[in-house]
């Protein structure tokens, strides 16, 4: 996606404007032929669907995409646009080239590392501190570290040490995890919620979404779809122990009874409009969590929820 065109000082020319988003040009990139310039996000994302240039259709590959040239690159960056922390208080505008070095030091910036003052010392961004819970970041970290320390023992012998002090490493997280328990009883309570509030969360922070080609349904999605969609799933932050199990309910195989065949859906079709779904953020697939959908038959929903990706008619 390329910047908002209303964070920009004056008119902007036509043809600095992505014709795929409609909002001036982010990272661009041109069709090899045509010489139509989008941004390097939005054209990637239309290759994956159809492998045409959105504006005449004429064929083109992700490889064949080259660079802009420079005086289009120079344009750019003389236009002059607001702060991306301009809601949280910064006025300053300037030029778009020095937009990535004024972010990193601008002192409204939400992610602001801060020491949390709960318990366990982690550096957290300022924004995420209200939301912030140390027993699933320490969690988190164990299970990194596991992991770590899994793919280490193919490593060569040279690198025993460093097994040895992830081995430490995650015993003393551990204990924390144990002395945090002791000291609050509320500790195991939380854990055991802590899951289902993760995923309700998450839900309630996803656009809602509306589709109006229902027919536009893909029940058998290939590998490198369903690889796109799952990147996206994590990039909107659902929660890491529902996104594998959200992707196996992405294909037909794994859908309720009353979706497992094409005879099925049209017999339901008239149903599917009373879904709660929300929008998988810059894709056209929605989801339809079971915790948003007790009102849905049982053989329309599937526990932790199921996905639906569209050729097209999602909004």
């Amino acid at each position: 996606m390329g910047y908002e065109l209303g964070r920009f000082e004056g008119e902007v020319d036509e043809e600095l404007i992505c014709p795929i988003c409609s909002c001036v040009l982010e990272d661009p990139q041109q069709a090899p032929q045509c010489e139509h310039a989008f941004c390097s996000a939005c054209i990637h994302e239309w290759l994956t669907r159809q492998p045409t240039c959105p504006v005449d259709r004429s064929a083109i590959t992700p490889n064949q995409l080259k660079p802009v040239p420079r005086i289009l690159r120079n344009l750019l960056s003389r236009l002059t646009i607001s702060c991306d922390n301009q809601a949280f208080g910064c006025t300053a505008l300037i030029k778009l080239d020095l937009l990535p070095s004024h972010l990193q030091d601008c002192e409204f910036n939400p992610k602001k590392p801060m020491q949390c003052d709960k318990g366990c010392g982690l550096i957290i961004p300022k924004d995420e501190i209200k939301d912030h819970n140390c027993v699933r970041e320490l969690r988190r970290m164990m299970s990194d570290m596991q992991q770590k320390f899994t793919d280490l023992q193919t490593e060569s012998m040279e690198q025993k040490l460093q097994l040895v002090e992830q081995k430490r490493e995650i015993l003393m997280l551990k204990e924390l995890l144990r002395s945090m328990r002791v000291s609050n009883p509320r500790i195991r309570e939380i854990q055991s919620n802590m899951e289902n509030e993760d995923v309700v969360r998450w839900v309630n922070g996803l656009r809602p979404a509306r589709v109006t080609r229902w027919g536009g349904m893909i029940s058998t999605p290939d590998a490198v779809l369903q690889a796109v969609i799952k990147r996206a799933l994590i990039e909107s932050g659902s929660p890491s122990h529902v996104v594998n199990e959200l992707m196996e309910n992405a294909h037909e195989r794994r859908w309720p009874s009353g979706l497992s065949t094409l005879e099925t859906r049209q017999l339901n079709r008239r149903q599917y409009e009373n879904y709660n779904t929300k929008r998988i953020p810059g894709k056209q697939a929605v989801v339809m969590m079971a915790c948003e959908n007790q009102h849905m038959p049982e053989d329309l929903i599937i526990e932790p929820g199921l996905i639906m990706i569209f050729a097209h008619g999602v909004e």
